[in-house]
């Protein structure tokens, strides 16, 4: 089963599960296909976007584990 960690950029996490963006993109990242989620890591943008990373870590894999 594939995880995504704090530590994968946005572009990454995506690559692992298309199904990954509405999950992002509910969270208020919207950038998913800008520059910036090529460089941007999970935790970087949950910081910038004020959530938890641990939360958006949990329910992206949560979401990863029923696949």
């Amino acid at each position: 089963m594939a995880q995504v960690t704090k530590d994968m950029t946005i572009a990454e996490a995506i690559s692992i599960d298309q199904g990954i963006v509405p999950i992002l993109m509910s969270a208020g990242m919207h950038c998913i296909g800008c520059p910036s989620s090529q460089v941007e890591t999970l935790e970087e943008a949950a910081f910038v976007h004020g959530m938890e990373t641990d939360t958006l870590i949990n329910t992206i894999n949560e979401y990863l584990a029923t696949k």
